[in-house]
């Protein structure tokens, strides 16, 4: 954008970079009279930094996108980092359990035990969708750390996996069949969180700068995660304490993550929250005040309720189908 004011003597001609009127700012100056002057408001690095950052962020940060945008993207980088690593570990260990490097593995073996591994998580992810597709959306926290659970187990099979020779292909199959849990549910949780932090029409933006910084994410972990590998090279204890110690953060991370979040979209638990606290005190929460109350894991994970809460959403049940009502509960 240039703007441009002439004076008796001399025209200057401003030219400011940004995408909205709050966020703009000067780069550089002209001055054509007496003679053509270039005078930049920025250094170069700043301006190469800038340009740097663009790629990982975006276009119109921080005000195109919501507040919690930032805490969920540094632990969701955290644990993604920590993933990357105890990758490495876990690949190690399954490609000696299928017999890479030995003499007396065949390749038809490995193909076939592979072949099934791979089998059983694409059976899971359909029956997985089937069951709880619709359910993703509208619970979005709570599956997005689902997914990272179900991710730890299906490492923590492979790593178990050369122990039990003798029940090799049912532990890597368990282990598929848990992530195959993971990819649909993480698939559709970080559709809905985008949808949810685009505050300008900018999901396809954000959906890219995200991807942007989980490669970057994946290459630093990859070398860590070799580096790790390297180190605990024939050391069964170091091998398994820095895999703990590392899913130890990772489930850290994620409940940070989700916890960060604080949706504006209405659920059963949320609306629950609203019509409760409005008998009560007359008080409509803000969607920061209900994401502090509302529980994130799985109601089957969860030692006990809160007694002095009763939840509504544990009696009422919306949008059911007449023809699904029995004769009591009409």
């Amino acid at each position: 954008m240039e703007a441009s004011k002439k004076t008796e003597q001399q025209l200057i001609i401003e030219e400011w970079n940004g995408s909205s009127s709050t966020k703009l700012f000067k780069t550089a100056t002209i001055t054509l009279s007496p003679s053509p002057q270039i005078h930049r408001s920025t250094n170069r690095f700043n301006h190469v930094w800038r340009r740097f950052l663009d790629a990982f962020v975006p276009e119109g940060f921080p005000g195109s996108v919501t507040p919690d945008y930032v805490p969920f993207q540094v632990w969701d980088s955290l644990q993604g980092l920590s993933t990357y690593i105890r990758t490495m570990l876990s690949t190690q260990a399954l490609l000696s359990a299928i017999g890479v490097g030995e003499k007396s593995a065949t390749i038809i073996g490995a193909t076939f035990q592979w072949f099934l591994r791979d089998l059983t998580g694409m059976l899971g992810g359909i029956l997985f969708t089937f069951y709880q597709g619709s359910n993703l959306d509208s619970n979005a926290k709570m599956w997005r750390l689902v997914a990272d659970l179900m991710n730890d187990l299906g490492m923590l099979m492979d790593l178990l996996s050369p122990l039990f020779p003798s029940a090799f292909i049912f532990i890597v199959c368990l282990g598929s069949l848990s992530r195959s849990v993971t990819g649909v549910a993480s698939g559709a949780t970080r559709a809905a969180l985008t949808q949810h932090f685009a505050l300008q029409n900018n999901a396809a933006d954000i959906s890219a700068k995200e991807g942007s910084q989980e490669t970057m994410a994946t290459m630093i972990g990859m070398a860590l995660g070799m580096l790790l590998a390297h180190i605990t090279t024939e050391n069964p204890l170091a091998i398994w304490f820095s895999f703990l110690s590392l899913t130890m953060f990772h489930m850290y991370a994620n409940y940070k993550a989700v916890r960060c979040l604080a949706l504006d979209s209405l659920n059963f638990e949320r609306s629950s929250i609203l019509l409760q606290r409005f008998i009560e005190t007359g008080q409509v929460l803000s969607p920061k005040q209900v994401s502090t109350i509302e529980h994130v894991l799985p109601v089957w994970t969860t030692l006990r309720l809160s007694k002095s809460v009763k939840l509504l959403h544990m009696d009422v049940k919306l949008g059911l189908r007449v023809s699904s009502l029995d004769h009591f509960e009409m």
